[in-house]
């Protein structure tokens, strides 16, 4: 691969950044942090042309690999069209993208709803809370232990880490967080075959009495406007839960009008073998918050799909959000041709097949390193590598730190050449590789995935 004409070397570059870069709106999980200047397919290039094998893909927003060829002539055929235009126009895109993600939902699911664009997931996030405050006269919402909504004021109020809220004062309507089924660290240490959903049977008693703070037996309403879920938690490990919990979940909150928000930030668009993460657990949400992927990265844009009844005109009229870059005509056509391309092939079936043979690879992995690896497991290419301990449970925060490290270095060896590789840390105790490889990555480079993070641990289980 050639390599693109650098005017400022790393040296300068990272000086540069220690002066004038905020540090608020990067993230310096490594120091000094990783510098790359090219990429292609699932790979990214460091300024020597080392090619690192990314299984991130940046959070799962480059589902279809970097510089997909289709999906960047669809940009640069719009740059050439209609790059502009105010968000109170109409333009073509905006309005294909909104037409065939209501009637996948209404097909999916068998209800009516209707789309609304932003830009950043949080944004996003932000527009769903509005919906819900304005559905139900209510302020209050229910989120997750474990949660990842974003780091805007409203969505950090959603999302479980106290980090992200601890500078910024006081957050009256922060959400009221509940125990993730996160059945293999049990809050309750019980084990899933014989638990009967405990975990589930205990956010039902917060409805006994009144007593509990979160119901009015005798006006029969609840302060909660909505539960915000994650089907496959994200940035808190890809823990997925047993099968029949969110359908327990729904009942109890629509026996108690509590709307159900499905974030589909990170799992939507078949990451998890399904157009929506939710499909694999039998409910219908009502709301989806949606972005990344829809753009391959590309000018992103987001999104929430409501039902009707909670986003029609006469409900949510024109001006009750505004961001001046929602349905920007860039994103929305990526996205058009992102669902064009997802309509084309049965991504169901390769997405399924391609993660059973990843977490197969995974398993044995495990079975190779039992001192280091707690727990893998996956759900379509949503895959996670628990890292622990030789007591199995424990989570290693610090053997997770060195392979992340190491896996920057650049010092693999595959091949007779050099190679990196491109690892996310997430979960409860930052000890979970959660891994979204490219839908486009080949048998061979998960292979190759496998080879390189074996010698990841072998290396740095060592020191």
């Amino acid at each position: 691969m050639s390599l693109p004409d650098t005017t400022t070397k790393s040296a300068e570059l990272m000086d540069l950044e220690r002066r004038y870069c905020s540090y608020g709106d990067t993230v310096h999980y490594l120091e000094p942090p990783k510098v790359f200047s090219n990429c292609e397919g699932c790979y990214l290039y460091d300024e020597q042309g080392t090619p690192y094998l990314d299984l991130q893909m940046w959070y799962s927003a480059a589902n279809f690999g970097y510089k997909n060829p289709r999906l960047n002539e669809a940009l640069k055929r719009q740059v050439d069209r209609l790059p502009q235009l105010a968000c109170q126009y109409l333009h073509p895109e905006k309005v294909e993208v909104a037409a065939r993600i209501s009637q996948y939902c209404e097909k999916r699911f068998g209800v009516k709803g209707r789309v609304h664009f932003n830009v950043g997931g949080a944004q996003a996030i932000e527009d769903s809370l509005k919906l819900v405050r304005n559905a139900t006269g209510r302020n209050l919402m229910f989120a997750f232990m474990g949660s990842y909504h974003g780091r805007t004021l409203g969505a950090s109020a959603m999302t479980s880490s106290y980090r992200y809220r601890r500078r910024f004062g006081h957050f009256s309507d922060r959400a009221q967080f509940v125990f993730y089924p996160y059945c293999q660290r049990c809050i309750y240490g019980l084990k899933p075959d014989s638990c009967n959903l405990y975990c589930e049977q205990q956010f039902e008693k917060l409805f006994e009495t009144e007593y509990y703070g979160v119901w009015d037996a005798k006006a029969e309403v609840s302060e909660f406007g909505a539960f915000y879920i994650e089907a496959v938690q994200g940035t808190g490990g890809y823990v997925i839960p047993p099968a029949d919990y969110f359908k327990r979940l729904k009942e109890t909150c629509d026996k108690h009008k509590i709307l159900i928000v499905d974030d589909e930030i990170q799992m939507g668009f078949y990451r998890t073998g399904k157009f929506w993460a939710i499909e694999n657990f039998g409910i219908t949400p009502d709301i989806i918050v949606f972005g990344k992927a829809l753009t391959n990265g590309l000018n992103p844009i987001s999104g929430v799909w409501a039902r009707e009844e909670l986003i029609s005109p006469d409900t949510f009229p024109p001006g009750s959000t505004h961001s001046t870059f929602s349905a920007n005509p860039l994103g929305t056509a990526v996205a058009l041709e992102t669902l064009k391309m997802l309509e084309e092939d049965d991504y169901e079936t390769l997405v399924n097949e391609k993660g059973a043979y990843m977490l197969a690879g995974l398993r044995e992995l495990a079975r190779r390193h039992p001192e280091s690896i707690g727990d893998v497991a996956g759900l379509g290419l949503a895959l996670r590598i628990e890292v622990c301990r030789p007591d199995g449970m424990t989570p290693d925060r610090e053997l997770t730190d060195r392979i992340f490290a190491e896996g920057l270095a650049g010092s693999l060896e595959a091949g007779g050449r050099k190679m990196g590789l491109v690892l996310d840390v997430g979960g409860y105790y930052k000890n979970v590789f959660t891994l979204a490889p490219s839908f486009t990555i080949t048998r061979e480079e998960m292979d190759l995935s496998i080879e390189l993070l074996d010698q990841l641990f072998t290396r740095c289980a060592k020191k």
